[in-house]
């Protein structure tokens, strides 16, 4: 006899102030399976996902975990069904400790009190076993936002979860820590867990996914075996379309004229975030990439050239003079723009509006007798949900509704209505489809073409080469490489200067 699925939801429907997101969705979950769940932006996997773990009660549909079937009216009634999930967005408290995030609402105790030793060592277990070290007794916000992803994914496997989602997981991770959740979710794969995994990213799928399904404008396009499928069978399920490579290095002329001065250039800065001596120049209409790995110095070095930290000794210079950079206020002022590694942290207001958000950084220009021009809002948010395509029901929808790559969308677009000189975006592409990713890609080169300059920071090194001009190597807070884009064979060439070899 055939065991039960692990899962089933038969014709789930669910809509949000009358916009359907999901229309008669079915899906399956076998025992001890890894089964993708794609699609664009907005497409409904993360609405999907939310219902099976109790976040949203479905309008219409049903659900069965192992055969039985269920009705979840909170988080915690999945818990107790042996339902786990980590989200794209975090679910951490960011004051608390990486061990009370991991044991939060079901910390070990003892004679009736939390157990903060007995945490700490449990806390360590589950962070060997996923393959990765770090101080579980650190307090969530000192660390990098890698660390927050695999806080949220032991935060997990705590619950000795048998049905594991896994929204996006390695967003946030470096190669090596993505090979050590791929490890990790084999043995949970040998134990009989089954996992749900939302992925952007084909060479994911191909490498862990026995099975895929792909939903489109809230429905199911495509369910079979990854084995049976090509990448590009799996991205026109996806888009809708066929699709050119868009991951394709196109060769720009960027190079300066001669004599000509770097708009933005750092000289042997040094910083107690971990930047040491670092020095680099870029000029109008180029595009520079940062790689490295976490804690190498990319961000860090965005978050000086923004004004966010303060450097202890060197120079940044805008068009060949001291920019006097002390804040973030100054930075914009000056032309700087900086779309952040964590947007809905620091890149967005999620209770405010979309068109709010769009317009926040513009509201200077837009003032008149001391109010603001309501119309001209409206006409400049307009223009900038049309250039980037933001999918949206009305620019009055907060933020937070929209998925994650329209979300995307919101920051990048945001600075674009300021006309910065010097854009810098950190991880711009993460946790995003490949027709969002695409559309990115495509702004960036638009940008550099208008004589902007651009720096682009990733972990994604296809992403990185597919739109640098030229890249630095970072690692422990200087630059090792600098290259060029044309002297760069393939990614492995390019990971082969990260890891110092």
């Amino acid at each position: 006899m055939n065991s039960p699925a692990a899962v089933e939801m038969h014709g789930i429907e669910k809509g949000f102030a009358g916009t359907p997101v999901l229309r008669g969705v079915d899906f399956t979950l076998a025992p001890g399976e890894v089964h993708a769940l794609a699609g664009g932006n907005g497409a409904g996997k993360s609405t999907l996902m939310k219902i099976l773990q109790g976040v949203h009660s479905p309008d219409a549909g049903g659900i069965r975990v192992g055969g039985r079937k269920v009705e979840f009216g909170a988080p915690r009634d999945a818990e107790a069904a042996g339902i786990g999930m980590v989200f794209q967005e975090f679910s951490l408290v960011p004051t608390l400790t990486v061990a009370r995030n991991i044991f939060l609402n079901h910390e070990p105790r003892r004679f009736g009190l939390i157990d903060d030793a007995a945490m700490v060592r449990r806390a360590r277990e589950i962070l060997t076993a996923m393959g990765v070290q770090f101080d579980p007794a650190a307090e969530l916000s000192s660390l990098a936002t890698g660390y927050w992803q695999l806080t949220e994914i032991a935060k997990a496997l705590a619950l000795d979860a048998k049905v594991l989602i896994m929204d996006e997981p390695t967003a946030s991770l470096t190669k090596t820590e993505s090979e050590a959740l791929f490890e990790l979710i084999e043995r949970l794969k040998d134990q009989g867990v089954s996992i749900v995994y939302i992925s952007h990213r084909m060479e994911e799928i191909y490498r862990i996914c026995d099975r895929i399904t792909v939903l489109r404008d809230g429905g199911v396009v495509l369910t079979d075996d990854v084995s049976a499928l090509t990448p590009e069978q799996i991205v026109e399920a996806i888009v809708g379309r066929r699709m050119e490579n868009a991951l394709e290095w196109q060769e720009r002329d960027s190079r300066p004229t001669d004599g000509a001065a770097p708009l933005l250039e750092v000289r042997n800065l040094t910083a107690g975030n971990g930047v040491t001596d670092m020095s680099l120049r870029l000029h109008a209409g180029e595009i520079l990439g940062l790689a490295g790995l976490m804690g190498s110095g990319r961000t860090e070095l965005a978050r000086l050239v923004f004004g966010i930290d303060r450097a202890d000794s060197g120079q940044i210079l805008l068009r060949g003079e001291p920019a006097g950079i002390s804040n973030p206020r100054i930075a914009i002022a000056k032309g700087i723009a900086l779309v952040p590694e964590d947007r809905r942290r620091h890149g967005l207001v999620l209770e405010h509006a979309v068109r709010d958000n769009l317009l926040l950084p513009a509201l200077g220009g837009l003032t008149r007798g001391g109010m603001v021009d309501d119309k001209r809002g409206d006409s400049l948010a307009a223009q900038l949900i049309e250039r980037l395509q933001i999918k949206l029901s009305s620019p009055k929808r907060p933020v937070r509704l929209l998925s994650g790559g329209n979300q995307q969308k919101v920051v990048i677009g945001k600075w674009l209505a300021r006309e910065p000189d010097v854009l810098i975006l950190d991880e711009p592409t993460a946790g995003v489809d490949i027709g969002t990713k695409t559309e990115i890609i495509q702004r960036i080169r638009e940008l550099a073409d208008a004589g902007k300059a651009v720096i682009v920071i990733s972990s994604e090194l296809a992403e990185l080469l597919a739109v640098s001009d030229r890249v630095l190597v970072l690692r422990r807070g200087t630059v090792t490489a600098d290259l060029d884009r044309r002297d760069i064979a393939d990614e492995e060439s390019l990971q082969l200067a990260i890891q110092g070899v």
